[in-house]
């Protein structure tokens, strides 16, 4: 048998860790690209936990924003973590699960939040729109806080389902906001006699900044585009139109059509994190 030399040796330590970290590369999957993630939770009780994930762009620190994203239907996240990223949940798919990577920055920290533990397989449009579960989250929301306190500024961004939990939470808790964005909301509460909780709501009654970001062609009878306009013409909130998009597939009221932003995750991403940066929308239209 012929001796292996030095080198031989070392080439092959080598090559063996390059394609470990290949392997290792590999296994993060695109949503959760150049993040940094936690699991974080908090005891409500004696039998119930709020849980999410928390989420930075790697090699960032000392964020002054924290974007607490809500998901929408079920709405019930139940993440797993593992080597520093989310690799897998319920509604990986989900517009504000699948597009985060492109919101966080250096200044925006992401909380994805989950429904309570003992929620079952779906968050109730009851649950999301009362004082218990902005008590839930706002329980999260502080510890994440008391860990990171360099957040000064907490912003909701609730989808489809979700923006019931971003129209309520501020006004259980106005102060605790500094505003709230929702996409792909739900403009037709009584389409399937499911949401009346945000039949005729009042969204000045908070008091804080509130945006509307929705799909032109959104084809969801629960979130039409002309009921975005009519919401925002009569509350005087700005809307985001956005147009365009690909590959759009499967039922019209879920996250792979227009209706979860298909397409143009980034584009919209970017304009919700410069409305949170400045508080204001410098262009309506993202095309």
């Amino acid at each position: 048998m012929s001796k292996v030399s030095v080198h031989e040796i070392v080439v092959f330590i080598l090559m063996a860790a390059a394609t470990s970290s290949i392997a290792y590369a590999q296994k993060i999957p695109a949503h959760a690209e150049g993040l940094e993630e936690t699991l974080v939770s908090v005891q409500l009780d004696a039998n119930r936990k709020q849980s999410g994930v928390y989420s930075i762009k790697s090699g960032t620190k000392d964020h002054a924003i924290l974007a607490v994203l809500l998901p929408g239907y079920p709405s019930v996240v139940r993440p797993v973590v593992s080597d520093g990223v989310m690799v897998g949940s319920r509604l990986t798919g989900n517009f504000l699960i699948r597009a985060r990577r492109h919101l966080a920055d250096s200044d925006i920290a992401l909380l994805t939040v989950d429904c309570h533990s003992d929620s079952g397989d779906y968050c109730s449009s009851g649950y999301q729109a009362s004082k218990e579960r902005q008590r839930d989250v706002q329980m999260l929301i502080d510890s994440v806080k008391q860990q990171n306190p360099s957040l000064t500024k907490v912003w909701m961004i609730g989808t489809s389902m979700g923006t019931i939990s971003s129209s309520f939470m501020p006004l259980h808790q106005p102060n605790a906001y500094a505003g709230a964005i929702h996409t792909a909301s739900i403009t037709e509460p009584y389409a399937r006699n499911s949401y009346s909780e945000l039949a005729d709501f009042d969204y000045r009654k908070s008091g804080i900044p509130q945006f509307f970001v929705h799909h032109r062609d959104d084809p969801c009878r629960l979130t039409t585009h002309e009921g975005a306009e009519r919401i925002a013409k009569k509350f005087n909130f700005p809307l985001l139109t956005v147009y365009g998009g690909s590959g759009f597939q499967g039922n019209p009221c879920e996250a792979q059509t227009q209706h979860g932003f298909k397409g143009v995750e980034r584009q919209t991403m970017l304009a919700i994190a410069k409305i949170m940066k400045s508080g204001r929308a410098d262009s309506l239209e993202l095309r």
